[in-house]
């Protein structure tokens, strides 16, 4: 990274003043600085003039379809935007409530403006969020998930957020590994410096192997934001699946100096301490991870691990209470304990109900107990995944 953007935005009733300045990162060098005056009605003019403003500065490079998005002005109703930002803030709280309040403030932003591209893929994320945790039922969160990236798409088909949720429901109901790979590209194409496409890029690549290529756009990734707590984690998760546990956890815990909280990072970590042979260390790991269908899982691993049977069991049963979105950790327990008819029983409800985390059934080492089964090869090939 060599610059950063540094902002500061002052409210005066119906007036808005946003100060902005160019830091060169190697040697803190202020490069350039700047006003802008808006009134509230027109805040969403400031990206663009920034956006504008830097290139300039810097001499980058825009596209000519760039130069032309810039070249018109977008208007937002006002309390429009201010719902899509306290969506925003809510979704970015990272648990279900949060998640709950994030798609009301989100669905009033898009009532409030329907013209309202980015709203609407924001919707797509926390109504997918809500379907994938078990919040609202799975396939009408789905069908409403799929109705809201088709409408941001058509609103704005240069919206790389939109083709990065588009690629999630591809992944995630579709099994079209190949058609979200490419709507995560476009993601990138259209916005290279965003972190968030060059991630999901990243987990794409890691679903099949080897995993050169996703560890470096993982640390692409990074680059673009090195304050990005959950870039790490990525970074790190997929570090885990290609064998690097220390590299994992290392590049974990820089993510946790970020964000102590980031279940992301603890869910990593107890899963590194676990393939380490170090379930004792996994324990206060756990504890922390704010998701109850995670914590139960890897209780249940972490136990087991350490013949403590009736533990394990316990939070098995726990973790059955989330079947209907967390089938595939179950399966986890299952292969973890070397009990694979089980596991195959819940792969094919894993399937049955489009489970979140089925993507990683090649690759991911908690499930090595099945590999030599004939069927697993089965349901790869029924996953349209190469064994």
């Amino acid at each position: 990274m060599q610059y950063v953007l540094e902002n500061s935005l002052r409210d005066n009733g119906n007036q808005l003043r946003l100060t902005t300045q160019l830091i060169q990162v190697k040697d803190q060098t202020h490069l350039w600085a700047k006003d802008y005056d808006y009134v509230t009605k027109d805040i969403l003019r400031v990206e663009d003039d920034v956006a504008k403003s830097v290139a300039q500065e810097i001499r980058l490079r825009l596209s000519p379809q760039k130069q032309a998005e810039l070249a018109q002005p977008r208007r937002v109703n006002p309390e429009a935007f201010e719902a899509y930002l306290q969506g925003y803030h809510f979704f970015q709280g990272n648990t279900d409530k949060d998640a709950n309040m994030a798609t009301k403030y989100f669905e009033r932003a898009t009532q409030l403006d329907p013209s309202y591209a980015l709203a609407w893929a924001w919707l797509t994320r926390a109504r997918n969020w809500q379907a994938n945790e078990g919040l609202i039922p799975m396939e009408e969160g789905r069908r409403l998930a799929r109705e809201a990236v088709e409408r941001a798409l058509s609103l704005n088909p240069n919206l790389a957020k939109a083709h990065i949720e588009l690629g999630r429901l591809e992944q995630q109901i579709d099994f079209d590994w190949v058609g979200a790979d490419a709507s995560f590209q476009r993601a990138i194409s259209l916005e290279p410096g965003n972190p968030e496409g060059v991630r999901m890029a990243a987990w794409s690549a890691a679903m099949f192997g080897p995993f050169d290529e996703a560890v470096q756009l993982g640390r692409r990734a990074v680059d673009l934001d090195p304050l990005d707590e959950e870039s790490w984690w990525s970074l790190g998760q997929i570090e885990r699946l290609s064998g690097q546990l220390d590299q994992a956890a290392a590049d974990g815990i820089k993510g946790l100096e970020l964000d102590p909280d980031s279940a992301g990072v603890h869910i990593l970590l107890s899963q590194v301490y676990l393939m380490q042979g170090r379930p004792q260390d996994a324990l206060p790991e756990i504890e922390r991870i704010q998701y109850p269908s995670y914590r139960a899982c890897l209780y249940a691993l972490a136990y087991h691990a350490l013949g403590r049977e009736k533990d394990s069991d316990a939070a098995l049963s726990e973790l059955m209470k989330y079947h209907a979105s967390s089938a595939i950790e179950i399966v986890a327990v299952y292969a973890f304990r070397n009990q694979p008819d089980k596991a195959f029983e819940w792969l094919d409800r894993a399937y049955a109900q489009h489970d979140l985390n089925l993507n990683w059934t090649k690759v991911e080492p908690l499930l090595k107990n099945l590999h030599n089964d004939p069927r697993y090869a089965a349901f790869l090939k029924k996953l349209n995944l190469p064994n």
